[in-house]
């Protein structure tokens, strides 16, 4: 199931059943009915339902006569995924495990805050990076996900917004490496920021990497204002190296070279992501030497507690090592904030959801990665 190099492309295979309305593009929509001597603006009200009016089946869409609703029946499914659970937290953050065609499944999450409203999307099955302290890679990558099964989240996730909800942001923070999946990530996104898809500027949209440069050189050169995190984890390569074994491949300094092109080409701030590891990587060593890195760049830290997972030995540290940990960056001029935790009383952990619900899981107590 691994692929043997981490920053090979994955592969993106043909896959079963019907194709998926959702998956259409704006183009595709409005030529099916054009193509059955129905008038153009059929595709828009289709477009209508899927995008904005919340359709969950073809026989919502009650404005189509019924012809044309049977016949989009008999020839799409509204989605190609199904949700086989669903978990509400207390502070009202939701995850859904999906089942994609194949029987693999990904996971997608709405978080709530005032005033905003963000879903977390996936981009592969499984991981291939190695982060030793994320569930999302235990068992290895298996493929990408396509246009189609990226952009599903999306539209499953804006269902389960309430009354005078709407969503207001994406990260892209899911299981998978974005940046190995970026053609598909691009083309679902395209969907997102489209006048009759959700509107959803680009500039409400942050991808995380776990540092690929050719992908971040990528991303900085299509022309969109996108946000970039890129998950540092480590203030050093032979820190790094244990706990994102990719590094090996990689190394810090050519990732920040990358990022700060990113930063000269679109003028977006980059922001650093930094799980905190008790007694791993959250000393007050460690935050002098992030702050050495990136406080002479136009930079953001975000410090992450980690979430609690039970195959994994990681913790997290309490509050005061965090505080102690974000005041040595700020003080030396870092700009950081630290994550509120979402989701903490269910499996809100990146990939939790999929490795308990999976037969052959990781037996309790391994640490791939760490010897």
């Amino acid at each position: 199931m691994t692929t043997p190099d981490p920053l090979a492309d994955a592969p993106l295979p043909i896959l079963p059943g019907r194709e998926s309305l959702c998956g259409l593009s704006d183009d595709q929509v409005t030529d099916w009915p054009a193509r059955r001597d129905q008038p153009s603006y059929r595709g828009q009200q289709v477009r209508q339902w899927i995008f904005a009016r919340g359709a969950e089946s073809i026989s919502d869409m009650t404005d189509l006569p019924s012809e044309l609703r049977e016949q989009l029946a008999n020839e799409f499914d509204l989605f190609t995924g199904q949700v086989v659970q669903h978990q509400v937290a207390g502070d009202r953050t939701e995850k859904l495990l999906v089942e994609l065609v194949d029987g693999k499944q990904v996971e997608c999450v709405l978080m709530r805050e005032p005033r905003r409203w963000t879903a977390c999307i996936s981009t592969q099955v499984g991981c291939a990076m190695g982060c030793v302290f994320c569930a999302s890679g235990l068992l290895g990558l298996d493929r990408n996900l396509s246009r189609t099964e990226i952009l599903e989240q999306v539209l499953r996730l804006t269902r389960r917004l309430e009354p005078g909800e709407r969503l207001t942001n994406i990260v892209v923070m899911g299981i998978g490496e974005p940046l190995a999946n970026l053609t598909q990530l691009l083309e679902a996104l395209e969907e997102v920021h489209a006048e009759d898809g959700l509107g959803l500027s680009p500039r409400r949209i942050t991808i995380s990497t776990v540092g690929l440069p050719k992908g971040i050189r990528q991303l900085a050169e299509i022309g969109r204002p996108y946000n970039l995190a890129v998950s540092l984890h480590a203030p050093n390569d032979e820190l790094r190296n244990r706990l994102v074994p990719v590094n090996e491949q990689i190394g810090i300094d050519a990732i920040l070279e990358a990022a700060d092109e990113f930063f000269e080409r679109t003028g977006r701030r980059v922001t650093y992501e930094y799980v905190l590891l008790s007694e791993t990587n959250d000393q007050p060593r460690h935050a002098r030497q992030l702050a050495a890195l990136l406080s002479n760049r136009k930079a953001h830290v975000n410090l992450i507690p980690m979430n609690n997972v039970d195959v994994l030995r990681w913790t997290c540290p309490g509050e005061p090592q965090t505080q102690r940990f974000a005041t040595i960056l700020e003080e030396a001029g870092v700009a950081t904030t630290v994550r509120k935790r979402k989701g903490a009383d269910i499996d809100a952990a990146c990939g939790q959801l999929r490795l308990t619900n999976l037969k052959n899981g990781v037996p309790k107590g391994t640490q791939p990665g760490v010897r």
